[in-house]
């Protein structure tokens, strides 16, 4: 039996595409083992978000080969589309797979194994119901490739029986083209599959026994574009889903976070009092300059509008990440200072921070006023020092408030850990009964 290890960085995206690639290799014969065993065949699905992100992944496919200098190395990921060429002179890499070629690591993999694509079932593994629609015309800016088009979406969705959560692709791709982002160039334009083949796939999650399903997507409120469908007739489908007990959306854009989405949710769903919305900046200049859609008083509209028309007195209240980037191009102290103002004022329960990233091609990265590594490192912990403290009070005001709790089966220190349905993490002694169990607690 030939071996296979497979390793993923970045986004849920890329490890609900990994573990769509994992059922399709099981499906044809092949054993998963860790990557640090000698293995067969290596797929490294790799993230190009930042530079570091690009060193990574090139770093862990110099390691794979030293384990196993006789392997095949197949990498596919954000940073095999956007940076092909320098991965494929990497010593040890047999293929690379671009956006557009998804579709094809497992069939093409098992050919490069010298097994038969053909004769090998992959089919009941793989996602099954990918409806056509025409061919998305990528437009690519000056000095960033852009890769042609791309027919279909790549469905994938990540579950195992050990796991209480899983990810589902529901969307790809983004056309906002945000000034400092190569999201757009390594994924593509945004584009969903139909809500029926969201169902089926979710309908397949079920029958896994997964209890509660994150919506992933590059952009996912943007669902519909392609398929004339609307975000919010995709969770009233998903809503009927028979053993999915609970739902989150991973990540959506402020402009897409419709009301009458808040509404239905606010009504008594399985949609959990748990957003993730991009900020980016809390200052509205650098708002416009990167190109953001929406400014800090149309951001502190959304937040307070859904917390009128989620939280009560007694209830759980809103769980609000945000995404924090820090260290772009003419940020200044004073308008970093505006940008924590502003954080600290709309009082997210977590921030999550990251450094600009100058990428090469965007009109971010060659525009003035470019900030010091050591003034971002600063203000990231900053931010960071922000985000416990506005945790801990998020957690505070929780207090006392009566919610369920979906445990999970991995064990720390003879301890078991799950969150409420507001993103809470709650711990307890370790009991197998109360694994994939939503159990009834008082928030303490």
């Amino acid at each position: 039996m030939m071996k296979i290890a497979l390793l993923t960085l970045g986004c849920k995206l890329n490890f609900a595409e990994t573990a769509t690639y994992e059922r399709g290799f099981l499906a044809a014969g092949l054993e998963v083992v860790p990557w640090s065993e000698a293995a067969d065949v290596y797929l490294v699905n790799t993230c190009s978000v930042t530079g570091t992100s690009d060193s990574k992944s090139r770093n862990l496919i110099r390691k794979v080969h030293r384990i196993n200098p006789a392997a095949h190395i197949v990498v596919t990921g954000c940073s095999a589309e956007l940076r092909r060429a320098e991965i494929e002179r990497i010593e040890g890499v047999s293929r690379v797979f671009g956006a557009a070629e998804k579709g094809l690591v497992v069939r093409e993999t098992l050919r490069l194994l010298g097994l038969s694509a053909e004769q090998s079932d992959t089919s009941s593994s793989m996602p099954d119901r990918v409806s056509d629609y025409p061919a998305i015309p990528l437009e690519g800016v000056q000095g960033v490739k852009a890769f042609g088009n791309i027919p279909r979406m790549f469905p994938a969705y990540s579950a195992a029986e050990s796991r209480t959560r899983a990810f589902l692709k529901v969307q790809d791709g983004c056309n906002n083209y945000c000034k400092y982002c190569t999201v757009p160039y390594a994924r593509g334009e945004s584009r969903n599959l139909p809500i029926a083949d969201c169902v089926h796939n979710a309908e397949r999650i079920a029958a896994e026994g997964v209890r509660e399903i994150v919506l992933t997507g590059v952009n996912t409120g943007d669902f519909g574009r392609t398929t004339g469908e609307s975000f919010l007739d995709l969770l009233k489908a998903l809503e009927g889903v028979d053993g999915i007990e609970r739902y989150r959306i991973s990540s959506i854009e402020p402009n897409l976070l419709k009301e009458e989405t808040v509404d239905w949710i606010a009504g008594g769903t399985k949609f959990q009092p748990h957003f993730h919305i991009p900020l980016q900046t809390g200052s509205d200049e650098l708002l416009a300059r990167m190109g953001r859609r929406y400014d800090t008083a149309f951001f502190a509209d959304r937040i307070s509008m859904i917390r009128s028309k989620m939280e009560r007195p007694g209830a759980p209240k809103v769980f609000f990440g945000i995404d924090v980037m820090v260290g772009l191009p003419g940020e200044t102290d004073a308008l970093f200072r505006q940008s924590f103002d502003f954080i600290e004022r709309i009082r997210p329960a977590f921030i999550h921070v990251f450094p600009y990233s100058r990428r090469p091609g965007t009109p971010a990265a060659s525009m003035p006023g470019q900030v010091d590594e050591s003034t971002k490192k600063h203000r990231v912990g900053v931010l960071e020092t922000l985000c416990r403290r506005l945790h801990e009070d998020f957690r505070a005001q929780n207090r006392g408030i009566r919610e369920r709790v979906l445990f999970e089966s991995t064990v720390h220190n003879g301890r078991m850990e799950g969150y409420t349905g507001n993103y809470i993490r709650i711990c307890r002694p370790y009991d197998p009964a109360l694994v994939n169990t939503l159990v009834d607690i008082v928030i303490d």
